[in-house]
């Protein structure tokens, strides 16, 4: 695993970011795999920047995001395809035709966990994997449990992320209770995995989760037996693992 530090959030993002724009220029027509929240959104901010530049085109990249809430529709501005077009599809030349990400209003979970999983299939597989990380090691929605949950499926969404997702929905109520997400054998069959980090409240989990044991207790914690992981994360996160 190769790990980068960054003075601040700008700084990792753009760390994030270089990393990210090498890929798409080595590789045109690479398949990105895309992650939502907060972390990565001065990433696609500096992507974006650079894109205006002239110095990124992205017409050729085809997108697969990690995960999207179950029975949210498309035009709710908390559900993912709503955030990737606010923060980065809508911003440059990518084809919306070559962005995927799962169909939240496909009641039959079996049909679209199957569906979605051929088509990353179907698409050789994604080059570039960016992840954030969840305060209890979750990945996607892939949450801490009795094993590693294996390819794309529909979960149960925690008390925890549902009280965490909670500050953006009017009420408890509207926060979604499940997730269409990829498993944690489709992320680990990604050609490279680019994690970002940021925060002093991430610092116990990026310990536990790259340093500790590898267990399904801190789901992360698999990416220790990837052969192409990249850290970035600032130094309030990576404060406790003395880099």
């Amino acid at each position: 695993m190769k790990i980068y530090k960054a003075k601040d959030y700008k700084d990792m993002s753009r760390k994030a970011a270089n990393i990210i724009s090498a890929q798409v220029i080595m590789k045109p027509n690479c398949v990105l795999g895309l992650a939502t929240g907060s972390t990565p959104i001065g990433t696609y901010d500096q992507l974006v920047e650079w894109y205006n530049k002239g110095d990124l085109d992205f017409s050729e990249v085809t997108t697969v995001n990690l995960d999207e809430y179950k029975g949210l529709p498309r035009t709710n501005d908390q559900s993912y395809y709503y955030f990737m077009h606010q923060h980065l599809f809508d911003r440059v030349n990518i084809d919306p035709e070559r962005t995927n990400v799962p169909n939240g209003m496909e009641p039959d979970a079996e049909k679209e966990c199957g569906r979605y999983e051929e088509l990353i299939r179907s698409l050789g597989g994604v080059d570039l994997q960016l992840l954030g990380l969840g305060h209890n090691g979750h990945i996607g929605f892939n949450e801490p449990g009795e094993a590693f949950e294996k390819e794309t499926h529909c979960v149960d969404l925690t008390e925890s992320t549902i009280e965490a997702n909670k500050r953006f929905f009017a009420s408890a109520d509207d926060v979604p209770k499940q997730a269409y997400t990829m498993g944690i054998k489709t992320i680990m069959q990604a050609k490279k995995i680019l994690i970002v980090v940021n925060g002093e409240n991430k610092a116990d989990i990026v310990e536990r989760a790259f340093f500790g044991p590898v267990t399904p207790e801190v789901p992360a914690s698999i990416l220790q037996l990837h052969n192409d992981v990249t850290l970035v994360g600032d130094e309030a996160a990576l404060a406790k693992i003395g880099i």
